[in-house]
């Protein structure tokens, strides 16, 4: 039952998701519900690996589709309304977003894939306590065969998803646009929007001395030299890096221009030569050597390592000193928060902004409650208007040990959508719209050069896009 299986993991990386997202870890693995039947389009014979569609070079089988129902039922979608009809649609569309970005050279390297596989079984292993038990748990033969269905489904995953993005990356919206998105709802059709609200913040980080710095580098320079003298980087990534994004993949990252990467790690790797290994050099994160394994060009496959200094103890407790009296001063009225923020606070990111928080997902200032990241709610939801929180001890793993005071400054109750106060999201939906269309344009485009075959009872379906072809005949 190899394609079940296959089909299983896709649920189980919907369900655990991202390991770097607090949200989405769960304590006990997925149970699969028995009582779940899958129902055809039509009476007739029920094929259990049967293909039931083609879609260039790959294929949609019928497991694909019971274990696609499966997933939405596991986030609490209801299901009965669902038809496998709608489900095949949807997997044959990812399967011709995979297949033309193939034949449009865009390219997901086998490092990228690979540091990503193990990243997640890394993450598995820590949710269900071992390998083994991972293995078991998707009744596969082996670890090699479990890593090879997962290298495949996230291959399918990056391809699908760089096409679209390739599909719509000339799609803008004008200020016309929007207003017409806009005024094309009646007043009771209009979206509404949750409730919402602004934070800021304060953080004191403890102070690292200069022989912890020292300390650092001399590990680094350590590590450089085994490298040189025939130890494995990859290895060493594994073993000491403090980086758990990359360090289970071997301090894999993947480098250009435009990376979103803190500068000074961009400016070391473009000047290590293929091959090379930096010297040990700073970022806020820590200190950083860097491996250079291959140059295309703008594009560089990089490893790194990463190690944090060590933070004494009475670091720990002149920072714990600092912002507790940062905190009595706002209280006190002495000084307001944002004008704390701005000369005391020492994240650059938010300083001159009084501390104000920035969405990543919207890239404004307000946050949706139901959508908050819970690290983030669970220091601010209990807090009145106003209200200063007690200095909040954090020890994020890309930053490091830290101290925090939280407030709201603005809240916002749920409402139907105002063009003047929500324009940036009714632009976002206006553009999504417009997106939309065009990958509709797209779709109807390939479909007429692109090999598709329906199976069986399928192809009584009535697809919202035209996969039969029926216009052309």
């Amino acid at each position: 039952m190899k394609f079940i299986n296959k089909a299983a993991l896709v649920l189980l990386l919907v369900v655990f998701g991202k390991p770097a997202m607090a949200q989405e870890i769960i304590t006990e693995p997925v149970k699969q519900q028995d009582s779940v039947k899958p129902k055809l389009p039509q009476t007739g014979r029920f094929k259990i690996d049967g293909v039931v569609s083609v879609v260039g070079d790959f294929v949609v089988l019928e497991s694909d589709i019971d274990f696609s129902l499966i997933e939405l039922q596991q986030q609490g979608i209801p299901t009965a309304e669902i038809t496998r009809c709608q489900i095949l649609g949807k997997l044959m569309e990812d399967r011709m977003y995979a297949h033309h970005a193939i034949q449009d050279s865009i390219i997901v390297t086998d490092a990228e894939i690979n540091a990503e596989v193990a990243s997640r079984m890394d993450f598995f292993v820590e949710r269900l306590g071992s390998e083994k038990k991972v293995v078991e748990y998707f009744k596969k033969r082996d670890l090699e065969t479990l890593k090879a269905d997962l290298f495949d489904i996230f291959k399918m995953q990056q391809l699908t998803e760089r096409m679209r993005k390739k599909i719509v990356e000339e799609v803008e919206i004008t200020p016309e646009e929007v207003r017409q998105f806009y005024t094309k709802f009646k007043p009771e059709e209009r979206p509404v929007f949750g409730a919402e609200m602004e934070v800021a913040q304060i953080v004191i980080k403890p102070e690292i001395s200069d022989a912890a710095k020292e300390e650092t580098r001399e590990r680094l320079r350590q590590i450089k030299k085994d490298v040189q003298a025939g130890s494995s980087f990859y290895s060493k990534a594994v073993l000491y890096s403090e980086d758990r994004g990359s360090g289970s993949s071997g301090g894999y990252i993947p480098v250009n221009r435009k990376s979103k990467l803190v500068k000074e790690f961009k400016e070391a790797a473009f000047s290590t030569s293929e091959g090379e290994i930096s010297e040990p050099f700073e970022t806020e994160y820590g200190f950083h050597i860097i491996y250079v394994e291959k140059v295309r060009g703008q594009e560089l496959d990089v490893r790194h390592i990463l190690l944090k200094p060590r933070v004494s103890d009475d670091a720990k407790r002149k920072a714990l000193e600092k912002i507790a009296l940062i905190r009595q001063r706002i209280v006190s009225g002495e000084i307001s928060f944002a004008e704390a923020a701005r000369n005391e606070s020492m994240e650059k990111e938010t300083r001159q902004s009084g501390g104000q928080l920035i969405n990543p997902y919207t890239l404004d200032t307000r946050f949706e409650l139901t959508k908050m990241d819970p690290s983030i709610y669970n220091d601010v939801s209990n807090l009145k208007d106003n209200e200063v929180s007690k200095p909040i001890e954090s020890d994020d793993p890309r930053y490091g040990l830290s101290f925090k005071l939280m407030t709201v400054t603005n809240r916002y109750e749920e409402h139907p959508a105002d063009y003047a106060r929500d324009y940036t999201k009714i632009k976002d939906l206006a553009l999504q719209e417009k997106q939309m269309k065009e990958i509709e344009k797209w779709s109807a485009s390939k479909i007429k050069d692109t090999y598709i075959k329906v199976n069986g009872e399928y192809e009584a379906c009535d697809f919202a896009i035209d996969w039969l072809k029926k216009s052309t005949r």
